[in-house]
């Protein structure tokens, strides 16, 4: 058995979480070295991304949705305006938004994910990189991008969404915009953040902020340019 094979197989045991009696210090050793491995991948194939663009919603979404052609002209203006267009590399509107910065000419990466029903990747991904490990995923989500731009989607939009503004409200992401974009889709969501978690005392009134709603493409990119030159101008501590 090769390297990668057993490397494989031993991710596949992964898959249950939970810790079960079998699990012993060496299997975790193992464990914790493959995590490593995979982290180590992504910061690899991504190091030169400095102006990302982490762009979400359904892989549910046809081409003849008008979500799929306002998520692929979104990604076109981010694309022509320097970003890299980031997406989990699936069709909907991932493939919309690959599929955007790719015709205009820009970096499209797809960052793939292992599922029990495998999920193509589409073809305008024109650099792919895989993960076993959704947090390993999800942190390259972050830390090569400038903002997160949510359109409409289920279960993994919505945790990437809630990720990010636990992120940025606790100050470990700084001026980094969370754009929800449809104001019909996400309106009721950003109601029942004011009503029950606002006005219930769970959140700070300031935290309500954290949620930027969008609806044409020229909005989404002025949030991301404004976000881009705050980010940039924020100091840094000396090193050494």
């Amino acid at each position: 058995m090769t390297d990668v094979e057993h490397s494989t197989k031993g991710a596949k045991r992964d898959e249950e979480l939970l810790c079960s009696p079998c699990d012993v210090e060496e299997e975790d050793e193992k464990r914790v070295a493959r995590i490593g491995a995979e982290i180590d991948k992504g910061f690899d194939a991504l190091r030169d991304v400095h102006d990302g663009v982490s762009i979400f919603g359904s892989a549910r979404v046809t081409e003849d949705h008008r979500w799929y052609g306002l998520c692929r002209d979104t990604a076109a203006c981010l694309a022509r305006e320097g970003f890299t267009v980031i997406t989990g590399g699936g069709p909907g509107l991932m493939e919309a938004a690959n599929r955007g910065a790719d015709e205009a000419g820009g970096l499209s990466v797809g960052l793939t994910i292992e599922l029990p029903h495998e999920q193509v990747t589409n073809r305008f991904v024109n650099r792919q990189v895989d993960f076993h490990y959704f947090f390993a995923r999800k942190l390259m989500f972050v830390r090569y991008a400038r903002a997160f731009v949510c359109f409409p989607g289920g279960f993994g939009t919505l945790d990437e969404l809630f990720e990010s503004l636990t992120l940025i409200q606790t100050e470990r992401i700084q001026h980094f915009p969370t754009i929800l974009v449809d104001s019909e889709f996400w309106g009721p969501l950003r109601e029942w953040v004011d009503e029950r978690l606002d006005d219930g005392g769970l959140i700070s009134p300031p935290d309500l902020d954290l949620l930027h709603i969008a609806d044409t493409t020229e909005e989404v990119c002025s949030y991301v340019r404004e976000a881009k030159e705050a980010q940039r101008g924020l100091s840094r501590e000396p090193t050494g």
